[in-house]
């Protein structure tokens, strides 16, 4: 295992989306062709399973060292106000060119920190997106809290209209990598809001915790974990610290390169935490996220509908997702669009009337088939070309590189189909990188993804 780590520990694409970010064509893109993208796809799907709305809601009133999200770091609470009246006009922009009421299967509120915004903002943030809209039968809402701001009176709000699902930002519990990364949190401060949450109704309470950090040992992840057993959240992110600091704004210079675990290292903390989480009783979803049987993300794994898009995995499948915000993207299935990056020009842009996008991809019928084969790996560990509609141009060449991996007793291939092998899911996305056409003919010649291991 050592020698293969140290061979696919390389830079790799996540596959939130296929095709990833850097390789998003913007010649034959452009903003109408996103609109009639989306009415396309709203109108085949919105009765059928609803849509998903995506909030990017980008304040934080410090910076963490290890976040790689668009933010907007102040301590001025007056933006709060403007910023929901500039969701809620982009809201009615889609809204215009929707042929009936959207019906809302799955709200998702993303940071920055959604709890920077006070009770009453988030109730008219909802409020404002949920008039004149249906509320599917299975709705699921949720959203990222930040333990030290997260207050009763905004769990309680929220859940009075809909959320149930909650994930908290743990990271690591040891004081030197939270100095590190800037990230201050006691273990008390966790426990309170989780039980809060819970006192309150939430069916689901999520942490997340990232492996790979600076300082980070084998004591402190048996640490961080067992105290993590003592609150035991239905569901778990347990993530790879993703370094990468040529990007702008990211801020992960708290630290020097030498304070970070390295490949085998690091891979070895990944290992022990995936042991102790899976002696509770969480089982293994998809890459870098665990569940108690009880969790809907269990339940979506043995249902075979678990789902994956650019809020992570989720047990909620559509077709549309909407985002809303300042650098959100959206997803018609079709095609992807991402919104203007800063909160002075999407604002501006919204005030102006325009749906504030300002690049995106529309997908060939080759980036469809392989993006369908792509999420099979990613949520199922397996794929298959036994149709002519799951075959493409180039999927021999798919298969030299498959065959090398098999040789490494990582997958098997059979009968026009591949199988991850349990032990070689930490290898998930380089085995989606072999279907990565865009990737394979055009390899970047600067520094754009994380190390895969």
């Amino acid at each position: 295992m050592k020698s293969l780590i140290q061979k696919y520990n390389i830079p790799g694409p996540r596959y939130t989306s296929y095709p990833t970010v850097p390789y998003w064509d913007a010649d034959t893109f452009s903003k109408e062709k996103w609109i009639e993208s989306f009415k396309l796809s709203f109108q085949e799907s919105n009765e059928k399973e609803g849509i998903s709305l995506y909030i990017h809601l980008p304040f934080c009133e410090s910076l963490c060292t290890f976040c790689a999200c668009h933010k907007h770091i102040t301590k001025r609470h007056e933006v709060e106000e403007p910023y929901i009246n500039t969701l809620l006009k982009e809201w009615e922009l889609y809204k215009a060119h929707m042929n009936e009421a959207p019906v809302i299967k799955e709200i998702h509120l993303g940071g920055g920190t959604p709890t920077f915004f006070a009770s009453s903002q988030l109730q008219k943030l909802m409020n404002g997106l949920l008039e004149g809209s249906i509320k599917h039968p299975d709705f699921e809402f949720s959203f990222e809290g930040h333990p030290n701001n997260t207050t009763k009176e905004q769990l309680q709000a929220l859940y009075d209209v809909g959320f149930t699902r909650v994930s908290y930002g743990v990271q690591d519990y040891n004081p030197q990598v939270q100095k590190a990364i800037h990230r201050i949190q006691s273990y008390e401060q966790v426990q309170l809001v989780t039980e809060w949450a819970r006192e309150i109704g939430y069916t689901s309470v999520s942490h997340d915790l990232i492996f790979g950090l600076p300082f980070q040992m084998r004591e402190s992840i048996t640490d961080t974990i067992l105290k993590t057993k003592e609150l035991l959240p239905d569901r778990i992110s347990f993530y790879s610290y993703a370094h990468v600091p040529w990007v702008k704004g990211v801020g992960q210079r708290g630290f020097r390169e030498e304070h970070l675990p390295k490949d085998d290292e690091k891979r070895a903390l990944y290992e022990l935490g995936k042991q102790l989480l899976t002696d509770i009783g969480y089982h293994e979803i998809g890459m870098d996220h665990f569940a108690l049987p009880s969790d809907s993300l269990y339940k979506a794994t043995e249902e075979q509908t678990l789902h994956r898009n650019f809020m992570g995995y989720t047990s909620s499948k559509t077709q549309l997702m909407i985002g809303l915000g300042m650098s959100s993207i959206s997803d018609s299935w079709y095609g992807f669009a991402q919104n203007v990056k800063t909160v002075k020009e999407y604002q501006s842009l919204v005030e102006q009337g325009e749906i504030p996008v300002f690049r995106g991809h529309i997908l060939t019928q080759e980036d469809l088939v392989i993006r369908r084969h792509i999420l099979n790996i990613m949520c199922h560990f397996q794929t298959d070309w036994k149709q002519e509609n799951e075959m493409f141009t180039e999927l021999p060449q798919s298969l030299t590189l498959l065959e090398e991996i098999a040789a490494d007793e990582l997958i098997d291939i059979n009968n026009n189909s591949i199988q991850v092998r349990k032990e070689a899911r930490p290898f998930i996305r380089n085995i989606c990188m072999a279907f990565d056409m865009r990737l394979q003919r055009k390899q970047p010649e600067t520094k754009l993804f994380s190390m895969t291991i």
